[in-house]
């Protein structure tokens, strides 16, 4: 079986004239990861950066993710293309902080492996509301960051953000930004604006294991 190269299938969309300046709707799971997308995209797509990680366990970690997503935002707005034209400005909506939809998805697969079966669930928990603010605000595309880190399973994410948005009636960007030095550049980005750059996901599940 051949294997979907998802990054040729997001150009063949964002390179498409007849969806230049269409409405994308993102999934952001943290500023640093968001960082080589937004740079990416901007010059094609209206970007609305979602904010949805109801697996940060720590509200103090969850507000600290939040203002360096924002601030992140402010920067590339600030920028002249943008001014120019020749950069569409990033809107942010931020989802409900909401830590025991996480717990409830996640109970009784507390001893799985990071990037095992309770990974998957968050990943169809952040996504579905993903998906389903994408519809409500009447965007022509949706996707997320999680693509880019290289501990993350891109074909499953995309699998579960295809399956998803079928059933709502929008249409999946698939997506491999790690792709073309994207985790790269995210890193190289993150380190020019000074961003706070986490070692695990945001649960406890991730911390733990990553203590350890």
């Amino acid at each position: 079986m051949n294997q979907v190269n998802y990054n040729l299938e997001m150009e063949r969309l964002m390179f498409a004239p007849v969806n230049k300046g269409k409405h994308l709707f993102l999934h952001s799971c943290c500023a640093p990861c968001s960082s080589a997308v937004l740079e990416r995209l901007r010059t094609y797509f209206r970007i609305t950066v979602f904010y949805y990680n109801p697996n940060i366990s720590w509200e103090e970690e969850y507000k600290l993710r939040v203002a360096e997503q924002i601030r992140l935002i402010a920067w590339f707005n600030a920028k002249e293309d943008v001014a120019a034209g020749e950069a569409y400005p990033i809107e942010y909506v931020e989802g409900d902080y909401e830590p025991e939809q996480f717990f409830a998805v996640a109970r009784g697969l507390e001893q799985e492996p990071e990037g095992g079966a309770r990974c998957e669930k968050c990943f169809d928990l952040r996504l579905s509301k993903t998906i389903e603010k994408a519809k409500e605000a009447g965007a022509d595309f949706v996707t997320t960051t999680l693509t880019i880190s290289p501990l993350k399973n891109a074909p499953l994410l995309n699998a579960i953000g295809e399956r998803l948005a079928v059933e709502a009636g929008v249409i999946w960007l698939p997506s491999d930004f790690k792709k073309k030095n994207g985790y790269k550049r995210s890193v190289e980005l993150s380190a020019e604006h000074e961003l706070y750059r986490q070692d695990y996901c945001g649960c406890v599940f991730s911390k733990l294991e990553k203590e350890e």
